[in-house]
């Protein structure tokens, strides 16, 4: 097995239509030439990555070329491995009454757990220690947000009822189930739930391991889809992930432009400002439209060579310290790129803070320093948060 401290994941996230598909690919077709074996990934339901490479790629790793593989992950196939005895165990709830049928199993599909499922492949082939590099080539913005935020969500939930319910579960469970005719969760269900449990523990600490995963932001010069990009950039830094660069895309040359297009040259340089303004600590690698299609092996890696100016892409290009404190002054600071005043909740839970921007909200422990100590201000001044006690 390779040594872990080698293995790198990188994650492309973006608005729908922007080319996060193409740019990922791009990227694993660069790193695989340099000689490292490359895992690209897409966890995107609607899977395009086939089309990419202009072949059939399956749910389990394919060989493209020389150190180079992709998979489109299968999320109703994971989820069906992943659910086991506790998908089981609801369905014999849905069913108590005598209800059955397709109804029953649509039921079983929460909301963001095939997302999750998802996330659990890209923890299993790290694991797995195959490959040097892990390409991700996520779903469009909003579903990667929730699927990033998942584990830390439901670990947190599960952890606070798990041992309650299994202890009453031993003590009564025979006794409801018999009055009731109710079905009670068995050892095995308690047991896949702990197994979760810590499968999303391991996919935390995964991804917030800022040496081994960077997430990059995939953009184009369009107002909409910038602004887009910033509130994407502000609640992945809010949930502690590193975003490592932002890639421009669908840049047009001012000889496209010219004639018939000719305004839009100053739209996209207002726009390009902007992106230089607004991402001015974070890399940024500007893409040209290419004179075409970026599909095939071949393309691929042409374009690969060309995005990052010389930069290696398996480095980890850029870190930033997101959350940190201030003992003598007792006050925390917390990094949240492009939040407005106004959008900012701040509460106090206990030994907990509740940091809110818009309708996105992270919890943090307050350190031992400040811990049975009160709120005493706070301010929020140049993209940070600071919290006085």
């Amino acid at each position: 097995m390779k040594g872990r401290d080698k293995m790198r994941v990188i994650i492309y996230t973006g608005k729908g239509g922007v080319g996060k598909t193409s740019m990922a690919a791009a990227t694993a077709c660069k790193i695989a030439k340099d000689g490292k074996k490359v895992l690209l990934m897409s966890t995107d339901q609607a899977h395009s990555l086939g089309d990419s490479f202009d072949t059939k790629i399956d749910k389990e790793p394919t060989y493209l070329a020389d150190h180079l593989y992709a998979m489109e992950v299968d999320t109703v196939y994971e989820s069906e491995k992943s659910w086991g005895n506790l998908k089981d165990y609801f369905k014999q709830l849905l069913t108590w009454k005598g209800g059955n049928g397709i109804e029953v199993e649509e039921l079983l599909v929460f909301p963001g757990l095939e997302e999750l499922f998802s996330m659990f492949k890209i923890l299993e082939m790290y694991e797995s220690g195959e490959y040097d590099t892990i390409i991700v080539d996520c779903a469009p913005t909003g579903e990667t947000l929730a699927l990033l935020k998942y584990p830390e969500r439901l670990s947190g939930m599960i952890k606070r009822i798990l041992p309650v319910k299994r202890a009453a579960v031993k003590s009564v469970g025979a006794v409801v189930e018999n009055v009731m005719k109710m079905p009670m969760p068995k050892d095995n269900v308690f047991d896949d739930i702990e197994y979760l449990m810590d499968k999303m523990q391991r996919l935390q600490d995964l991804m917030l391991n800022k040496d081994i995963v960077s997430l990059r932001v995939v953009t184009t010069p369009e107002k909409i889809v910038i602004n887009e990009a910033k509130r994407n950039f502000t609640c992945l830094y809010l949930y502690h992930y590193n975003v490592d660069a932002v890639i421009v895309n669908h840049i047009y040359s001012a000889r496209a432009m010219e004639g018939y297009f000719h305004k839009w040259i100053k739209l996209q340089e207002d726009a390009l400002q902007e992106i230089r303004k607004s991402f001015s600590e974070v890399p940024c690698f500007y893409v040209e439209l290419q004179q075409q299609e970026l599909r095939t092996l071949d393309v691929l890696r042409k374009a690969g060579e060309g995005i990052f100016n010389g930069k290696n892409p398996d480095d980890v290009l850029f870190k930033k310290e997101i959350y940190s404190i201030n003992k003598e002054e007792k006050y925390l600071k917390i990094y949240l790129p492009f939040a407005e005043k106004e959008e900012l909740r701040l509460e106090q839970d206990r030994n907990e803070l509740v940091v809110g921007v818009k309708n996105e909200s992270r919890k943090f422990p307050i350190p031992v320093e400040f811990t049975e100590k009160e709120i005493a201000g706070a301010k929020f001044e140049d993209g940070y948060l600071y919290i006085k006690f």
